[in-house]
């Protein structure tokens, strides 16, 4: 039998290593700003079109490459990194793998400009899907500047897999943020489509934090910091008051390097016990230094996962760390046994001296002598009741036993309307059948009476469904009322949230709200929708926000569907809230006037039907 197996050519073996390393257009940002700072850049450039389909740009000032490095860097496992296998546990660089480059070279067109600071040209090379098509000289400033230009040109169907324009700078978006957080000390910029987005100056973590998520968000940080001889933890939280509905802003930073660890965040969120409302995630910024021997961080391609020898050690570090941050700063409540504020003397009696309390005797008094005032005072009482009337006390009785008969008759007919009362409210069938129409269950389920037998609604899903068609109708017919505030709300969103908001502007305007004025980290809003309670403002736009980030709509997505299941889930009635029997019954009327009663906007069943025989095989 002829050998089957053989060896793959290397442009194959690139592109399905570019399987791994480049999923999207964020993952090309990634690798090549690290490559930047390890570069030893200070200043570091990030140009986007098209959400980086068609082009990602990274120029940076960095050491640059002499002619041969420039060559040899898109050769498969070239790396400047490692010499030996011990070096992969002693690693303080980003990129070490040596795969990135060839696997971007081998799904796009390539153009790198590179000019170390002792040479007095530079190179220029281009490559098309693995293959160099030019290598020159070429004027250009110290560092390098490299250009990804048409990803996924040679592979359609996985250019065909990217969504849409949206989410794909998202995705950017987050990657930029990774690596801009975990080095303040560097300068970055974002240019999308010509037009500046972020310019961050070097600066330290706060200001870097500040300038990434807005002014607003100061306020809302509060330091962490402890050292031991196992870990070293810097950095800051949010207070619980501004935790939000997302996941959003929770960065964890081992040895500079951005991670995710489900473990780690359970040690946050242990920390925050008791202080957070439900349904909300703090906001963290942790910087964790650990010895690089005690880590791995070749166990995922894209290096945001770590083991670590000791989690339970970290764990307990972690969650001390930030708990005792918390009770440091007053934002969670703190035992101190060394002294009890009540016993603090006012401001208003510093410095004042005490009077001391007297007591006077009156030693001349004797209780035993005739002459005394209490006595004499007790001698007149006793003379003031005796002169008191007492003549004609029989006239007193007269007439007792008529008010005592006309007294029994009032009981008596008190008694009998009371009687008659209670016995029309059991006896009057009718009245009864009307006025229990509806029940509600547990506060939970709303159960009414059909031809057939029983109707048990789910209150929370069929409520969703009315608001969702409601507000479907609106966005539709562009007629949404308003009702204006007294005072303009002023809400803080970060960059990224604003953009999302502002896609949104419009059909937002046709359900009712009215904007006013869109900064870059705040709006300012002088109308809602009349359903809507001016305290549920925040509440929803967050909402909203969490699900255009977390359901990731591909092209084919609805703005305006989606924003009406939003609105419609935050504002629904909630599971345990108490209904009177008019809400009940309208609640059960609209459900029914919708098109699709039997689910909720999110295809789930709004209402369930028992028939009488159903109920008869029970007691079989």
């Amino acid at each position: 039998m002829a050998d089957i197996i053989q060896l793959l050519p290397d442009h194959v073996a690139n592109q399905i290593a570019a399987g791994e390393v480049v999923q999207r257009p964020a993952s090309v940002v990634k690798e090549l700003l690290e490559n930047a700072i390890d570069a030893g850049a200070t200043s570091i450039k990030l140009i986007v079109k098209d959400a980086g389909k068609t082009l990602v740009q990274v120029i940076d000032n960095g050491k640059g490459m002499s002619a041969t490095d420039a060559r040899l860097s898109f050769e498969r496992h070239a790396t400047s990194k490692i010499r030996s296998a011990e070096d992969l546990f002693q690693l303080n660089t980003k990129g070490f793998r040596g795969e990135a480059l060839a696997s971007i070279a081998a799904i796009a067109h390539v153009e790198l400009k590179t000019k170390q600071e002792t040479d007095e040209v530079g190179t220029v090379i281009v490559i098309e899907g693995s293959t160099v098509t030019e290598q020159d000289i070429v004027v250009t400033p110290n560092g390098t500047s490299i250009a990804v230009k048409n990803l996924f040109f040679n592979i359609p169907a996985r250019r065909n897999f990217l969504k849409s324009n949206t989410v794909e700078l998202r995705h950017i978006f987050d990657e930029f943020h990774r690596v801009a957080l975990a080095h303040p000390t560097i300068s970055f910029a974002l240019y999308n489509n010509g037009s500046e987005t972020f310019n961050l100056p070097n600066s330290n973590l706060r200001q870097r934090i500040v300038n990434i998520f807005g002014n607003k968000t100061n306020e809302k940080l509060v330091p962490v910091e402890e050292e031991t001889e196992i870990l070293t933890i810097s950095g800051f939280v949010g207070k619980p008051e501004f935790a939000k509905k997302t996941r959003g802003e929770q960065y964890f930073f081992v040895n500079d390097r951005f991670i995710k660890s489900a473990y780690l965040n359970h040690a946050i969120s242990s920390a925050f016990e008791g202080l957070l409302k439900n349904g909300t995630h703090p906001s963290y910024f942790l910087n964790l230094y650990v010895n690089p021997q005690t880590i791995d961080i070749n166990i995922h391609p894209t290096k945001t996962e770590i083991k670590f020898d000791d989690e339970h050690t970290l764990y307990a570090l972690l969650r001390s760390a930030v708990k005792h941050s918390l009770g440091q700063f007053n934002i969670a409540p703190v035992l101190d046994f060394e002294r009890d504020s009540s016993l603090d003397t006012p401001y208003t009696f510093n410095n004042k001296v005490s009077n001391t309390p007297t007591i006077e005797v009156d030693r001349s008094f004797n209780p035993f002598t005739e002459d005394a005032k209490p006595r004499q005072r007790s001698v007149s009482m006793a003379s003031s009741y005796k002169k008191e009337d007492t003549t004609g006390w029989e006239s007193l009785y007269v007439g007792l036993e008529s008010k005592g008969t006309k007294n029994t008759q009032d009981f008596s007919e008190v008694h009998f309307e009371s009687d008659e009362t209670t016995i029309s409210a059991f006896n009057d069938e009718s009245k009864v059948d009307q006025a229990q129409t509806t029940y509600q269950l547990h506060n939970k389920y709303i159960v009414s009476t059909i031809k057939s037998g029983m109707l048990v609604i789910d209150q929370h899903r069929a409520h969703q469904r009315i608001l969702y068609e409601d507000f479907l109708r609106n966005m539709t017919i562009k007629e949404g009322v308003s009702q204006q505030l007294l005072f303009p709300l002023q809400l803080h969103f970060s960059t990224q949230e604003i953009d999302i908001i502002k896609e949104l502007k419009e059909d937002l305007e046709h359900t009712g709200f009215v904007f006013s004025n869109l900064k870059k980290d705040s709006i300012e809003i002088s109308g809602v929708p009349v359903s809507i309670p001016e305290s549920e403002v925040s509440i929803i736009l967050e909402q909203l926000i969490s699900d255009v980030e977390n359901e990731v709509p591909d092209s084919n997505f609805s703005a305006t569907d989606l924003l009406a299941k939003s609105m419609a889930k935050s504002l629904a009635i909630r599971t345990g809230q108490t209904l009177k029997k008019e809400e009940q019954e309208h609640l059960v009327n609209k459900l029914f006037a919708c098109k699709e009663p039997n689910v909720s906007p999110t295809n789930r069943t709004t209402f369930i039907t028992m028939s009488v025989d159903e109920l008869d095989k029970k007691f079989i």
